[in-house]
């Protein structure tokens, strides 16, 4: 059977005050045409379908088309809640949809919803599990030892009664322990959100989502496919892509991508700004359509810099400058190091030099629990 693996469409997003709803119905009309040639068995959809738990209109209205024009090519469709979804509300008409074969995972109740499918080879078992913290785990299994997502995780698969002759897949949205991250994905404190790639060892295929760099971790059937389009300037040089999974007999998986063409492109440059103004810098590139970050070397200042940028890149998300007198300020020394780090190692750090000793562990866990808990009254 042949699967077509997506994620973190993250519909109805803004990318610095751009709404990118006309380049989301863009690239999901390209993956619409792909899936047409393709012809997969079904489709995953491994959470965060929206950028916000309660999403704006024409983001729902956008998704709707999507499963409508997905439904009229008889394709099931497998979806998850992620992290910046409300499972309340992704749920919602899930058993009317079900018999359109549009499958949608419930919020989590201490059982996981599973589809099965059959080819020549045998019986295929697909699981939907959102995503999950331990607190929502440990709510159903309260005799169980849940401390980290791992723990988390570990419990919620143990609990599924899988088959092990059959071949097995899992659509869910965490981070696995060894993935690399990018700057438009929310960064839980110090880590703590880490998940084992040892939790999966029962799945021919894990259908991940969360992060926006299309990858593998520790093995090649555990993947994510990465976002259909760029959600930060960090993407830039990022090739998006739907991944296409393969599954023959047991234990023969094989995972292929096919590339996605963005309405609009983003690009980083840097220069001068008469450097960058000249004709023959952006002739013959797509620099005029796309999105811009713009990094000027000047040392003098520019009437209406911003103005007069727009002027030839409309599409210009940002500008900053590096020069003499922002190194003097210090402020670009070091923000590179500094937009690596979690925010508790930041505060670590300032602690130390304020107290000169570091942060006890017990210290630590409050921390860790206070931003933790602010993070989830703000979404």
């Amino acid at each position: 059977m042949k699967f077509i693996h997506l994620s973190d469409l993250h519909l109805g997003k803004r990318v610095n005050e751009f709404s990118m709803i006309e380049d989301q119905q863009y690239i999901l009309n390209q993956i619409v045409e792909i899936a047409a040639r393709e012809k997969p068995n079904g489709v995953f959809i491994a959470g965060d379908v929206y950028d916000k738990s309660v999403p704006p209109t024409e983001a729902v209205q956008l998704f709707d088309d999507f499963l409508v024009r997905l439904a009229e090519q008889s394709l099931p469709v497998f979806i998850i809640s992620g992290n910046h979804d409300s499972a309340e509300r992704v749920a919602f008409g899930s058993r009317l949809m079900t018999e359109s074969s549009i499958y949608l995972s419930p919020v989590y109740d201490g059982s996981v919803k599973s589809v099965t499918l059959e080819d020549k080879y045998g019986k295929i078992d697909i699981y939907l599990l959102p995503f999950l913290k331990p607190a929502h785990v440990r709510r159903f299994f309260p005799e169980e030892v849940i401390d980290s997502y791992t723990d988390a995780m570990r419990v919620a698969i143990e609990h599924l009664n899988l088959n092990p002759d059959r071949r097995n897949v899992l659509i869910t949205h965490q981070f696995v322990t060894g993935a690399v991250r990018s700057e438009s994905e929310e960064i839980s404190v110090g880590g703590a959100d880490n998940v084992d790639a040892s939790v999966f060892d029962a799945f021919d295929y894990v259908a991940l989502g969360h992060l926006h760099k299309a990858q593998s971790v520790t093995r090649e059937t555990i993947r994510y496919c990465g976002t259909p389009l760029k959600y930060s300037l960090s993407e830039a040089s990022h090739e998006k892509s739907v991944t296409i999974v393969n599954l023959a007999a047991k234990g023969q998986v094989s995972v292929d991508t096919l590339p996605l063409v963005p309405l609009r492109d983003m690009h980083q440059i840097k220069g001068t700004y008469e450097e960058v103004t000249l004709k023959r810098f952006y002739e013959g590139t797509d620099y005029q359509e796309s999105y811009m970050h713009i990094t000027l070397t000047d040392e003098e200042d520019i009437l209406d810099v911003i103005g007069k940028l727009r002027a030839i890149y409309p599409n210009l998300m940002k500008l900053d400058f590096d020069n003499e007198r922002n190194c003097a300020n210090g402020e670009t020394e070091g923000t590179d190091s500094v937009q690596q780090k979690f925010p508790i190692e930041l505060f670590a750090e300032l602690y130390e030099k304020q107290n000169n000793q570091p942060m006890s562990q017990v210290q630590e866990c409050f921390l860790a629990e206070l931003i933790e808990t602010i993070w989830e009254e703000e979404r």
